[in-house]
């Protein structure tokens, strides 16, 4: 399918958002900068009156609770897995076979959401914070009565904050693990090269701005010339150069293996979280 086909396809569609905190409202922010969805088109409930009315000045007007969503036949399941539960039970009976659910509820498994929502087609996403400024990452995982026509809206509409991936569920607490707590690791790093700078004398503004925009176009090097980061460090890294005696101090410390064991950890907690450990 093109992308002029898959664009009018999610421009016709009405969503709803139940929750717009700063996932919620990233993602609705996304969709109408990009012209993807016109403001008549999406419904939208959160408690929270200053949220409702941040997405007022957007042309969007607020329903009066979570079950008006549910109107919508695309619902956007926005909320934190702490008042997931309360929320399901909420919509239950108005949740049928014309629905599609898609669930951003870290930690609430397919099965938990089916169990409730017997009927209705369901998708779970994990998305990451950098959709904020439109270069997230999400994971999407479809449930077992998920079409492929509802696979693809779900890959658009989250398309219009970052890139998309489907994976199974089972991968859901690994990719929650690294791109769902990455962006708090990479932002360690970053705080870390900055504090680095001010050692040797940088200014805090300028050494910060240094790091960021280090990681940032490091980044891009990998992501947009297709280079293997082992080829980027190997470019960088001159013989009996200031790179390499970096290097060895990172494998010195066991740099590589801290990342990995962080990311592992973050893994195994959202396994804890989902078998409903506190």
């Amino acid at each position: 399918m093109s992308m002029t086909e898959s664009r009018s396809r999610l421009k016709q569609a009405k969503l709803g958002f139940i929750g717009a905190g700063a996932m919620g409202s990233a993602i609705i922010r996304g969709l109408l900068g990009g012209g993807w969805v016109i403001p008549e088109n999406i419904t939208f409930y959160d408690p929270d009156p200053s949220r409702r009315a941040a997405l007022a000045t957007l042309g969007l007007k607020a329903a009066k609770n979570n079950r008006e969503v549910m109107k919508a036949p695309v619902v956007v399941l926005a909320v934190k897995p702490q008042v997931g539960r309360e929320v399901l039970a909420e919509i239950q009976d108005q949740a049928g076979p014309q629905h599609l659910i898609i669930s951003i509820a870290a930690g609430v498994t397919l099965s938990t959401l089916q169990s409730v929502l017997t009927n209705s087609r369901l998708i779970r996403v994990m998305p990451n914070t950098p959709a904020l400024v439109g270069a997230g990452m999400a994971a999407v995982a479809p449930g077992h009565l998920a079409t492929p026509e509802d696979a693809a809206l779900t890959l658009e509409l989250f398309g219009a904050v970052g890139q998309t991936e489907v994976v199974d569920e089972k991968h859901l607490d690994a990719v929650t693990g690294l791109s769902g707590s990455g962006p708090a690791f990479v932002a360690i790093f970053i705080e870390a090269l900055a504090d680095a700078g001010v050692k040797v004398g940088l200014t805090r503004p300028l050494a910060l701005t240094l790091a960021t925009q280090t990681v940032l176009g490091a980044a891009r090097l990998i992501q947009e010339g297709k280079l293997h980061p082992g080829a980027l460090k190997d470019q960088v890294a001159s013989p009996a150069g200031t790179t390499i005696e970096g290097i060895h101090v990172l494998e010195m410390g066991g740099f590589r293996g801290m990342v990995m064991s962080a990311v592992e950890a973050a893994a195994l907690r959202a396994q804890e979280l989902a078998r409903g450990g506190g």
